[in-house]
């Protein structure tokens, strides 16, 4: 997809050429700036119980929206829509209809005020972890196909789960493409590439399910209100599995060796992999084109699963 063009460097932070930097929250979003009616969001002041933080600002919006490429023929499924800024922008795309999960009752009750009468918005209040689990409750042209999720610090790791699944049971079927806004420490890790000191065993059984992308950084002054630590924007495409991990004893074999590599993340292979026999580690390492002086995070995805095929057949 065609990126954006360059925004006013005033607003930019650095970030590496792979990703676009996000606006540091300056573009407040016309929709915020105008709720300041009793039906409005406003009245409705962010819960820390529920760790609301709600985005506020247009450029990252647009950003999303435009990451998500969205078509008219799409079904939506938003995680936590807050006050309804970006819920706006995906009706405005045009596309067949936007399902919105929501926790908080009142903000659900702001929302049905705020968009009625529009048909394409289905609003289900409820916790995302427990709905997604099962059919959605609510007569739909189809089953949603994208997802775009605001997802709350607390629960990225079980909210990824449910929205991706696990290398033991991808979801089916899959999503098209998910853009998801996390912690950038979290999404750091999921986009890390080989060699790269962020790379670890999330970022590989992630990279399995889906091709992985940084959108851009968002500053915390983006929300209202602020949370501690900057966020991310990446963009998930998720995948088949390579044909190799069908195999549940290379499956087995996979998740044990990236315990142990990356519990000793600072020692070479031949070391962290000592409890396999030296010249059968060795031998299946040299037909992986690993080099058992590497260190985990050298090793690309296919290497990794060439060793696990490599070595199932014959673990300890």
């Amino acid at each position: 997809m065609p990126r954006r063009g360059p925004l006013d460097s005033a607003r930019l932070k650095p970030h590496p050429p792979d990703s676009a930097a996000a606006p540091t929250g300056e573009n407040e979003d016309p929709l915020i700036l105008g709720l300041t009616t009793p039906v409005s969001a406003v009245a409705h002041r962010p819960r820390r119980r529920f760790a609301q933080h709600w985005l506020r600002d247009g450029v990252v919006l647009d950003r999303i929206v435009e990451a998500a490429g969205l078509c008219r023929d799409d079904v939506v499924l938003e995680v936590g829509p807050g006050r309804g800024a970006l819920t706006q922008r995906l009706l405005q795309a045009g596309v067949a209809t936007v399902v919105a999960l929501e926790l908080d009752r009142d903000l659900i009750t702001v929302l049905r005020r705020r968009f009625a009468p529009e048909p394409r918005l289905q609003l289900i209040q409820g916790d995302a972890l427990a709905l997604l689990r099962q059919p959605l409750p609510c007569p739909l042209p189809r089953q949603p196909n994208k997802v775009v999720a605001n997802i709350p610090y607390n629960i990225t790791g079980p909210l990824l789960e449910v929205l991706i699944g696990g290398l033991r049971n991808p979801r089916d079927p899959p999503f098209e493409r998910l853009v998801v806004l996390l912690q950038k420490e979290v999404g750091d890790r999921i986009t890390a590439r080989p060699g790269h000191s962020d790379a670890g065993a999330l970022s590989t059984r992630m990279q399995l399910l889906a091709s992985c992308e940084r959108i851009c950084d968002v500053s915390p002054h983006c929300f209202k209100p602020a949370p501690k630590v900057m966020s991310e924007v990446i963009r998930l495409h998720p995948r088949a599995l390579p044909a190799a991990l069908r195999d549940p004893a290379t499956m087995a074999m996979l998740d044990r060796l990236l315990g142990l590599a990356y519990g000793n993340r600072r020692k070479m292979l031949r070391s962290s992999l000592s409890c396999f026999p030296a010249e059968q580690l060795r031998t299946h390492a040299s037909q992986a084109g690993i080099p058992l002086t590497a260190r985990p995070q050298d090793l690309s995805l296919d290497q990794w699963v060439g060793l696990a095929a490599a070595l199932a057949p014959t673990r300890s």
